[in-house]
């Protein structure tokens, strides 16, 4: 802990500028006091912790000097004490640490959530419409909104794709960890033989981006109406309430024909845009990142295979942590948890080993 003492100094010497300029609000706007309350609300634990860890260090010091005394009565005293505070130190050391870990500042977010039947033709079609259930029922554990914004459909009751988004608490937090290739195995309803199929969605998570995160320039954008059309070509309605976005400087693709209006169109295409363009800064990031240091759970790369379901041993192993577990049932009734905490632990531990070696 002698690397971070350095770093507790610099936390207590922000918190009490914080401090000092919260007691003097004469030249602070409204803005910049939403922002200094907000700072001084996230430094609060960690100082309050390192107080008691730099008074519990003290306390050993004392002890330490106790033990010294000619007294033996103070001093085998002195010594049951130190052996309790040593265990006490660590304790707080462990809490120093894991209030330390650098926060993902989108893990607040709500989140857009993609699903694309991949690899399999219809049953990789009816596996992406099961994730999308799979979701949903994750979305209502956690008393989240779920709203699909647009979805194609197969006659089969497939999924060819569907982009929802979803609202709440921390939802990124929890569905960033669900980003990639989703690999299933069971013998499809249509094959005769019994013979087990492998096939492949792919779900990509994006923090939902805010206008504030993301500036969009009107003249990178390039704006098309058309008409909108159903499943088979069915006219939906007759008026060009279909609306396509191309953001050309990164040449993101957006359309959306679910509504009737063309304005509603226009805004949920917009919505999405901002989260693509938003994740796709994010994805550079963490590419520059980590050339400089591996701390990533996985490259972030979505065409990397992260899960398989087995539906014949009931299994989902997650190949990012080689973890395995046999409740393929229960997860796919949106109780994911028991792979996503492995997950956050596992991030977790990756950045406490590069805060103790820094």
């Amino acid at each position: 802990m002698i690397k971070l003492d350095n770093q507790f100094s610099n936390i207590l010497e922000k918190y009490n500028k914080i401090e000092s300029s919260l007691n003097n609000m004469d030249n602070i706007n409204s803005d910049d006091l939403i922002k200094l309350n907000k700072e001084y609300a996230e430094l609060k634990p960690i100082v309050d912790k390192i107080e008691e860890y730099q008074k519990e260090k003290k306390e050993i010091s004392n002890l330490s000097e106790l033990i010294k005394d000619v007294d033996q009565e103070i001093s085998k005293i002195a010594e049951i004490e130190l052996v309790e505070k040593k265990n006490l130190i660590k304790d707080l050391e462990n809490q120093l640490l894991k209030l330390l870990i650098p926060k993902d500042i989108n893990d607040a977010k709500n989140s857009i959530l993609e699903i694309r039947a991949g690899t399999g033709g219809d049953e990789a079609s009816l596996f992406a419409a099961d994730l999308l259930s799979m979701y949903q029922r994750y979305a209502d554990i956690n008393s989240w909104k779920f709203e699909i914004l647009s979805i194609s459909e197969t006659g089969l009751k497939g999924v060819k794709e569907v982009i929802c988004n979803i609202s709440g608490t921390n939802v990124f937090s929890k569905l960033k960890f669900e980003s990639g290739v989703h690999r299933v195995q069971r013998v499809p309803t249509t094959e005769s033989s019994g013979r087990v199929h492998t096939s492949a969605a792919t779900v990509a998570v994006l923090p939902e981006a805010e206008e504030i995160d993301i500036e969009i320039a009107e003249k990178d954008l390039r704006i098309d109406v058309f008409r909108s059309s159903g499943p088979g070509g069915q006219s939906v309605n007759t008026t060009d309430s279909a609306v396509r976005i191309t953001h050309t400087p990164s040449g993101i693709v957006v359309s959306q024909q679910d509504e009737k209006s063309q304005h509603k169109n226009k805004a949920k295409a917009m919505k999405i845009l901002r989260s693509r363009l938003l994740d796709h800064e994010i994805q550079q990031k963490n590419k520059e990142r980590s050339e400089q240091r591996k701390s990533q759970v996985g490259s972030g790369d979505r065409s990397e295979r992260i899960r398989t379901y087995n539906f014949p041993q009931g299994r989902v192993s997650d190949h990012r942590i080689n973890l395995t577990l046999y409740n393929l049932s229960e997860i796919l009734e949106g109780k994911i948890d028991d792979l996503i905490n492995p997950l956050v632990a596992e991030e977790e531990s990756k950045k406490l080993a590069n805060i103790k070696n820094d």
